[in-house]
């Protein structure tokens, strides 16, 4: 447990300044990356970030102002709006990624198969079938 929030502290560290190198907010970073793996409805992603709706919302109208997401509505619920990331959201969030030189010069030790196993690792630990307590 301990080496794990080891990690996590680098990782999130990591992240908070690659995050403040492009003028966002640890939070408005992670509602990018949260939006790489595809359009979520503001609930959805304030559920994956563990925050209020209301925290949301204006995490998105500040995002939303930078030109880094748009809100659409869904296709099969007007009354829902999804949150997208636009190309230079796309961009932003590469961009932040590029700058965690901590967490990536940690991977790049290892090799491709340890790499796969980690992820497995991961995935077992905390993918979707984790349970809460």
């Amino acid at each position: 447990m301990e080496l794990l929030s080891v990690s996590l502290g680098v990782y999130y560290g990591d992240f908070t300044v690659a995050a403040a190198s492009e003028n966002l907010t640890a939070s408005q970073g992670r509602a990018l990356t949260a939006l790489r793996r595809g359009p979520a409805a503001m609930r959805a992603l304030a559920e994956s970030m563990t925050c209020d709706a209301s925290n949301m919302t204006g995490i998105v109208d500040r995002l939303e102002k930078r030109g880094l997401v748009r809100r659409e509505a869904d296709a099969s619920d007007r009354r829902v709006k999804n949150v997208v990331l636009t190309a230079e959201g796309e961009r932003v969030t590469d961009a932040i990624r590029a700058r965690m030189c901590a967490t990536r010069d940690g991977l790049d030790r290892l090799d491709d198969r340890d790499r796969d196993r980690l992820y497995a690792l991961l995935e077992r630990v905390f993918g979707s079938g984790s349970s809460a307590c």
